[in-house]
């Protein structure tokens, strides 16, 4: 099956880049936006899979757009962003972000990580993770989070996995399981802390001082 994906950027030369660089037989792009408000309207219109979102639009930004895209549950946020390390892009994975990816990525890039998001992965490359979340925790104290009390400690050690940034195979061979094991057990702690994405929870580990 396509996925589908709806295109948020300002600029109409990276639509229009962004359209023939990834439409073919595993990406339809089904539509487009100009702002933010744009890509609400047309989320809940079109229905799309996957949103790539830019984060600096006109009127209703890109962090604000996700929020309520991710909210009304119409469709998984991949940011494509310039990787500034601001607090917009930290704002953009608060909201509920699948991820991030640099817009200085190739065209296979772009098309695993659109797809591994529209299958319910996060993506951020691992360097990138542990850059960004850094970043993040250097400005904040450690700070308890609603449902962490909940986690086993099992699920603590996911959590905290996931704070360093692990993919589901990295944290399959720390934990000795297998990679269906260790996506339930990251599907549990995401219920129990009522975050959206891997990368959500990985916020909340580095903001509790997990390591």
């Amino acid at each position: 099956m396509s996925v589908r994906l709806l295109l948020a950027d300002d600029h109409a030369a990276v639509r229009a880049g962004l359209r023939l660089l990834l439409e073919g037989e595993r990406i339809t792009v089904v539509g487009e936006a100009a702002d933010g408000a744009a890509a609400i309207r047309n989320a809940r219109a079109l229905r799309p899979d996957v949103v790539l979102m830019d984060v600096r639009m006109p009127g209703v930004d890109g962090v604000e757009a996700t929020r309520a895209i991710v909210a009304e549950g119409t469709a998984q946020v991949l940011v494509l962003t310039t990787f500034d390390l601001d607090e917009v892009v930290f704002g953009a994975l608060r909201a509920g972000a699948a991820g991030f990816l640099l817009k200085s990525a190739g065209a296979e890039a772009l098309t695993d990580g659109i797809l591994r998001v529209a299958s319910g992965e996060s993506v951020l490359a691992p360097e990138v993770t542990r850059r960004v979340l850094a970043a993040f925790a250097e400005t904040r104290a450690p700070a308890p989070a609603p449902g962490l009390e909940q986690l086993t400690p099992r699920e603590r050690e996911v959590l905290a996995a996931l704070g360093r940034g692990l993919g589901n195979a990295e944290l399959a061979a720390e934990l000795g399981v297998g990679e269906a094991t260790a996506k339930t057990h990251v599907s549990s702690v995401l219920a129990k802390l009522g975050v959206r994405s891997r990368v959500q929870a990985a916020i909340v580990a580095r903001e509790a001082g997990l390591e």
